[in-house]
């Protein structure tokens, strides 16, 4: 016997069966409410099941207006039930509501199998008027709304809206400019009541409040990342009032407390940013964003505290917290996941916690504490740390042999010299096979000159100066170390190892001397090179052999022209050297010659590494005021025996 066309046989029998289902449904709920997660996660993925059975069987049948809002509450159950047991963010377009829609226009005579589902949505709220649909398709239409918001589509979720709102009230869609926001829409809208005998295991009114929430929350992380903080902060404090968990409200004040940070306003980023530690204790993002603050601030002891707290919550790796209402399928967890959002919650590997400790210690002069974290971290290394952490542009770890460079400056700030130089030796050996490796590639293709790098060969050629900073650099300390322990000729040995590892780079074709704008790299190896012959430079005057070090400072000043710790070396060894016209004559020069022109160049270029720094304190001139009063004396007898 034929089926006829628009009639469904054996509703009853489906009704039962989806009776049943939603037994189960209840089954779960009450699950989690009495808390049993596992038991509750379980009957999630029978009820997938049980539902997607009962809506298969469904659409084997012609579609027909009397099952049709069962038929559609079957499948909105569906889709919960399906997203509830992926617990991952909702992706891609929801195939299962595009069927339903055709099965609407079916049962109503029509077709648009090639329409999209932008169009479909618009054909069905147009031309179909049947009462008893109204309400499933409403529950649908919000289903629809959440995966477009998943998606960020929010144009097509406004269209959706407004083309609501001209179904039910074609003038109230004028009535100020407003209702077209998404927003104003989706408050405007009078979400349908439950049916008794056609429940949804997560109501309609609950999933407007959430996309009501999802909504700002997505739209003021969009101005956010477009850099209009105050619509940013107006939206995210309306998300901060709207239906969600704790744990997306904590996310919510963290982001807010980042939109405050970006606009200046560093004490109110803190306000929102405590907030979020007070609603969850365990949203780490809020704990380092306000370390970044108290940063900004120059509050060192609270940041440093901040760090500490932050690096022993990361250590206990403590579960996720919990939402306040687990029992909604659809949550702002997976409705919200822009690339902005996931950067400012980013976790941070404990390592990037205790390697943040040691710098910010070693950076404001906390040489112990510095030694301290600095070691720690060398011990995780040890443990294979490169392979747990990827170092890419969002970690805040530099590359291996920068921390072992900043560990050596800071042994070598506290004394332990010896250990100092072991540490060197470890960036020395290490990046020496990957010099010999570079340079066996770069050697038979020497750039000329003044010839342009480009893409890949550019990128070869940083590497490639990192690599020999690093190893000069090791040479750099040593030197000093050697120094700092009076032993001068090893020191002197050091500098000269690092002065030639920086020959090597001119005679391969890589310059360094100063232009006009000289890639980051070699300004470094600029510096380094300065280092090593003011260091060398003072080693020759401990051991009395002035003529050399004489020509290394005046080498100094043709790296760095005008440099005042180089031109008092300079002086110096003049005076030593008996050439007491001549000192004080470049003692005059450099005394009288205008400070803007060579502070100003030495303030547009870019921070050296934290590495040199102490190298850098340690060629300071110390005997300024008196070889000042040498020479001034020196000038006033001249002055009055003009034959001596």
């Amino acid at each position: 016997m034929k089926r006829r066309r628009g009639l469904s046989p054996e509703p009853g029998c489906l009704r039962a069966w989806a009776a049943e289902n939603w037994a189960r449904a209840e089954r779960w709920r009450a699950a989690w409410s009495a808390g049993h997660g596992e038991t509750a996660a379980q009957e999630v993925r029978q009820q997938r099941a049980g539902f997607g059975q009962l809506l298969r069987r469904m659409r084997g049948l012609p579609a027909a207006l009397p099952t049709l809002p069962l038929e559609l509450t079957v499948l909105c159950n569906s889709l919960l039930f399906t997203v509830g047991a992926s617990e991952s963010a909702i992706k891609g377009e929801a195939e299962g509501i595009r069927q339903g829609l055709l099965r609407v226009l079916e049962a109503c005579g029509a077709c648009g199998q090639d329409l999209s589902t932008e169009e479909l949505w618009q054909k069905v709220l147009q031309e179909v008027t049947v009462k008893e649909l109204q309400a499933p398709l409403q529950h649908l239409r919000a289903l629809q709304a959440a995966w477009w918001l998943a998606a960020s589509r929010l144009g097509s979720v406004a269209g959706l809206f407004r083309l609501l709102s001209n179904t039910e009230d074609p003038g109230r869609a004028h009535c100020s400019k407003d209702e077209n926001k998404l927003l104003s829409l989706l408050k405007a809208w009078q979400a349908p009541t439950e049916g008794a005998s056609l429940p949804l295991v997560q109501s309609t009114r609950h999933l407007k409040e959430i996309l009501c929430t999802a909504v700002a929350f997505l739209q003021g992380l969009q101005e956010l990342e477009a850099g209009n903080f105050t619509t940013a902060l107006s939206l995210l404090q309306e998300a901060a009032g709207g239906f969600c968990s704790k744990r997306v409200l904590a996310q919510i004040y963290t982001c807010l407390g980042c939109c405050a940070q970006r606009m200046g306003k560093p004490q109110t980023a803190l306000q929102h940013l405590k907030r979020a530690l007070q609603v969850d204790f365990q949203c780490l993002p809020a704990l380092s964003h306000a370390a970044e603050v108290y940063h900004e601030l120059g509050e060192t002891d609270v940041e440093l505290q901040a760090l500490a707290l932050l690096y022993e919550a990361l250590e206990k790796n403590p579960p996720a917290a919990a939402s306040c209402s687990p029992y909604f399928l659809i949550r702002i967890e997976l409705l919200v996941h822009t690339p902005i959002l996931a950067s400012l919650l980013c976790h941070r590997h404990p390592s990037e916690v205790k390697y943040l400790l040691a710098q910010r210690c070693l950076q404001e002069g906390r040489v112990a504490d510095a030694v301290e974290h600095y070691l720690d971290f060398l011990a995780l290394l040890q443990e294979g740390l490169q392979q747990q952490v990827p170092l890419n542009s969002s970690s805040a770890l530099p590359r291996i042999p920068v921390v072992f460079l900043e560990a050596a400056s800071a042994l070598e700030q506290a004394g332990r010299h010896e250990d100092a130089i072991t540490v060197c030796e470890e960036v020395i050996s290490r990046t020496t096979r990957l010099i010999l490796r570079v340079f066996q590639v770069k050697e038979p293709e020497c750039p000329s000159p003044g010839a342009g790098l480009t893409g890949g060969l550019l990128s070869q050629k940083k590497e490639s100066l990192c690599c020999l900073a690093w190893r000069a650099a090791g040479y750099l300390h040593q030197g000093w170390a050697w120094a700092k322990m009076g032993k001068s000729k090893e020191a002197i040995t050091q500098f000269s190892r690092c002065l030639g590892d920086l020959c090597r780079v001119q005679l391969c074709g890589f310059g360094v001397e100063p232009a006009e704008d000289p890639l980051p790299e070699v300004e470094v190896l600029q510096k380094i090179r300065f280092l090593s012959l003011t260091g060398r430079g003072m080693q020759f005057l401990e051991l009395g052999r002035h003529k050399e070090a004489l020509l290394d400072f005046q080498h100094g000043l043709q790296i760095s022209p005008g440099d005042p710790t180089a031109a008092s070396y300079l002086v110096q060894t003049l005076w030593k050297l008996n050439r007491k016209q001549e000192a004080a004559a470049r003692w005059q020069k450099s005394s009288h010659s205008p400070p803007g022109e060579d502070g100003q160049q030495e303030g547009q270029r870019r921070p050296f590494p934290l590495y040199l720094v102490s190298c850098l304190k340690q060629t300071m001139f110390p005997h300024s005021e008196s070889l000042a009063r040498s020479i001034q004396d020196y000038l006033e007898t001249t002055s009055q025996d003009p034959l001596s």
